[in-house]
C-alpha cells in the first residue's frame, strides 16, 4: 500500500499571518515578510506531523492509493480521513494497461476514523498477478485552514511556534512534540485494539 498526495495545500490557504500573531512577531517594519517562507516550512511541518499522528488530512487536497490487492472483495478502506469524494478508481492488469471502473459500481462510505470505499455489487473486479489499484480522492476538513476544527488548528500552531523556537536545538529526542500539541489532538488518533479487545 501507497499513499501519495497529489496536490499541496496552497501557500495562500496556510494562517502566515495568524502564526506571527501567535508568536508575538513585530509588524509595521519594511522587512516584515523576510521570514514569511521559513514560518510556511514550519507550518507544512506541524501539518505534516499532526496528520501523521491522526490520520487526518487538515485541508482538502488529492491523494492517490495504490494497492497490489483489495484488502476485501467488497470494500476497502483508505488510510486518511475525513474523505469527501472518491475522484477514480483504476484497476491496471499485469501489463500496465488501466481500466477504470464505472462511478456507480462503487461507493464512498464516510466515516470519521475509516472511511471505505464499497463495492455497489457483491465485489470488485479480480486484480491479475502483478496488477494494482489506484484509488483517487479527496480529503480534508476544507479548502482553507479556516475549515479545520479549533482544537486541531491550535495543535498546528503550538506546534509550528515550538519548531520555531526551538530551530536551532539538536538535543530533542525524536518524535518530542510538545504535552499540549498531544492532548489537543488525542480524540483523533485512531484507535487500535489488541487481539482479545
Amino acid at each position: 500500500m501507497m499513499l501519495v498526495e497529489e496536490t499541496q495545500v496552497a501557500e495562500a490557504a496556510l494562517p502566515v499571518a495568524g502564526l506571527k500573531e501567535h508568536l508575538r512577531l513585530g509588524s509595521g517594519f519594511a522587512e516584515t515578510d523576510l521570514q514569511d517562507s521559513v514560518l510556511v516550512s514550519f507550518l507544512r511541518a506541524a501539518m505534516a506531523a499532526i496528520e501523521a499522528r491522526t490520520s487526518k488530512a487538515l485541508v482538502q487536497r488529492g491523494f492517490v492509493l495504490t494497492l497490489d490487492d483489495w484488502q476485501e472483495r467488497s470494500v476497502q478502506k483508505l488510510p486518511i480521513s475525513p474523505v469527501q469524494s472518491i475522484a477514480e478508481v483504476t484497476i491496471i492488469d499485469g501489463y500496465g494497461v488501466p481500466q477504470t471502473l464505472d462511478p456507480s459500481a462503487y461507493r464512498l462510505q464516510r466515516d470519521t476514523f475509516t472511511p471505505k470505499v464499497r463495492a455497489v455489487a457483491a465485489s470488485f473486479p479480480s486484480v491479475a498477478d502483478g496488477g494494482a489499484i489506484e484509488i483517487r480522492f479527496q480529503a480534508g476538513y476544507g479548502t482553507d485552514f479556516s475549515d479545520v476544527p479549533d482544537d486541531l488548528k491550535q495543535a498546528v500552531m503550538l506546534l509550528a511556534s515550538h519548531y520555531y523556537e526551538y530551530r536551532d536545538e539538536t538535543a530533542l529526542s525524536q518524535g518530542c512534540m510538545p504535552f499540549g500539541v498531544t492532548s489537543l489532538i488525542a480524540r483523533y488518533r485512531p484507535i487500535r485494539l489488541g487481539l482479545g479487545a
